[in-house]
């Protein structure tokens, strides 16, 4: 491994020393998701003054809470969007590439219960490979009964004809998302999390900047930008609606939420992923090995209003492990939960009539108002970088930015991704391998031997605190550590020490109890959510 820069250091109050001491920049981003820190980076390697604000954490809502896939969509296929499926691939190339210690292949298989599925399905998932050309990470092969059991040792043998396997990405959401942060910041971006927009500020009737508040302290700022990009995900028409009356503002957004279980390897000890593609209601299953344990989802349920901490709802949790007791010879039970939580998708509002979320079109919207809010929606994580670059050309073209070339974060590399050889599979258990090549700053740290619970150290938490803009327990074993998502109750008991951590680093109220309530919720999702 080669030796890396040291790392760009995440103080608080040098960040809004940064803020005040600016005039005035060419671009202010709302909302610090996969799509905001996307035109982020984007921006600030094309040179621009670039802001990002974030309401709450990088990644605290959809942007963490996704199955962890990096894909070109399968079932997109069979709605004929082809457009879509063929972009995607293309991100998922670009993205393994730029951080391969947060993205890697992970083979798939689909197992067939009926005589038709085999055949029907590696046709479809034949021409999902050859889609993907030169950028596939496999090819995909019709499995035997014999073959598929040994690939899927827990899966259900009574009627099993075969399978189909293909290749696709799997990732980790949260630390991909700080790893954007983090590299626009090195490209000489501002980002500042916990510090929400209160309100947009208007000059002759465009906009011409925002108000926002830092959360910690409740200092109020104005900040001037020669364009606004609202980026806030589900929350798109609340800041919409801050740039004209509510009775006008167009809904853009219809949340749709996701679902998903978390249980011990046992119950899914294999490398590779199931995918069900047809469940008994029409949805998709998986069952992905990740970071030591086994996800399970995902959900599609339509949601009326969006909310900052939404919860599976207790028939989506029946829902997932029901159907994964269909494919699974040892099935998990309630009791096996190990965490179950939920994001909400901010799909395009569909035309009248639409039949069900599950139908919404995942291809994303950039839209502009009237006063040059510009507003962008929709897509999925894999086709972030083309969203940002769409967004970028529509500031450009409605002259809110100076012609500046696109296509420089197609080659650049993530930080933590110099040097690399080859990386531990994200299927193991967490550890410094989602550092990248920056295990070594993280290892020169005080506390470096000091476990708090497996996969995560005391050092590891003082590096959340001084280079990656952590500012809560919930921030550190949420997304530093992804802990929350895979043990709840192991993640609430080590909460008090992570407090005393971020303490002696200068953070002054960690919300500890905060975090204790939340964890409960995450480990049981029956009780506390219904």
């Amino acid at each position: 491994m080669s030796v890396t820069a040291p790392p760009l250091t995440t103080a608080r109050p040098d960040l809004l020393a940064a803020l005040a001491r600016t005039p005035v920049f060419d671009l202010v981003v709302v909302g610090g998701g996969a799509t905001g820190l996307g035109v982020a980076l984007d921006a600030a390697q094309r040179g621009l003054r670039t802001l990002l604000l974030e309401a709450g954490d990088f990644a605290q809502g959809t942007s963490s809470r996704s199955t962890k896939l990096v894909h070109g969509g399968v079932r997109y296929l069979g709605q004929g969007r082809i457009g879509l499926v063929r972009e995607a691939l293309r991100e998922r190339a670009t993205l393994l590439r730029n951080a391969p210690h947060l993205v890697q292949p992970l083979p798939f298989v689909l197992p067939a219960y009926q005589g038709w599925e085999l055949p029907f399905y590696g046709v479809g998932l034949q021409l999902y490979g050859l889609l993907a050309g030169r950028a596939g990470l496999g090819s995909t092969q019709c499995l035997s009964r014999a073959s598929t059991l040994q690939r899927l040792p827990n899966a259900q043998p009574q009627g099993l004809r075969g399978a189909v396997q293909y290749w696709d990405g799997q990732f980790d959401d949260a630390r991909l998302a700080l790893a954007l942060a983090r590299t626009a910041a090195q490209q000489g971006a501002l980002l500042i999390n916990h510090c929400p927009v209160r309100s947009l500020l208007h000059t002759q009737g465009k906009v011409a900047g925002v108000a926002c508040e830092d959360a910690e302290t409740g200092r109020r700022m104005d900040v001037q930008a020669r364009c606004v990009v609202n980026a806030t995900g589900v929350w798109v028409d609340a800041l919409c609606a801050m740039d004209v009356p509510t009775q006008a503002a167009p809904q853009l957004v219809t949340p749709s939420q996701g679902a998903h279980v978390v249980v011990d390897r046992a119950f899914w000890p294999s490398d590779h992923a199931l995918i069900v593609p047809r469940t008994a209601d029409g949805r998709v299953l998986f069952a992905i090995p990740w970071l030591g344990k086994v996800l399970l989802g995902t959900t599609d349920t339509p949601r009326t209003q969006p909310e900052a901490e939404p919860c599976p709802l207790p028939q989506e949790v029946e829902f997932i492990l029901r159907e994964a007791g269909r494919y699974l010879a040892r099935p998990p039970g309630l009791q096996d939960i190990r965490s179950a939580w939920a994001g909400l998708r901010p799909l395009v509002q569909p035309s009248a009539g639409a039949a069900s979320t599950g139908k919404i079109s995942r291809e994303h919207s950039v839209v502009a108002s009237a006063s040059g809010l510009v507003t962008v929606t929709g897509g999925k994580w894999t086709t972030y970088r083309a969203m940002a670059e769409d967004v970028l050309q529509k500031c450009i073209v409605m002259g809110l930015l100076p012609p500046c070339p696109a296509g420089g974060t197609a080659h650049l590399a993530l930080i933590g991704s110099a040097g690399l050889g080859a990386c531990p599979p994200l299927s193991a258990a967490p550890g410094l391998h989602s550092y990248g090549a920056e295990a070594a700053w993280v290892q020169a740290l005080p506390g470096a031997q000091v476990p708090l619970a497996e996969g995560i150290t005391e050092a590891m938490v003082r590096f959340a605190v001084r280079h990656e803009y952590a500012r809560t327990v919930e921030d550190v074993l949420s997304r530093r550590s992804r802990l929350l998502l895979l043990d709840a109750a192991k993640a609430a008991a080590i909460a008090p020490w992570v407090a005393d951590i971020l303490r002696s680093e200068g953070v002054e109220r960690p919300r500890t109890d905060d975090f204790i309530a939340l964890a409960g919720r995450y480990a049981h999702p029956l009780i506390t959510n219904s």
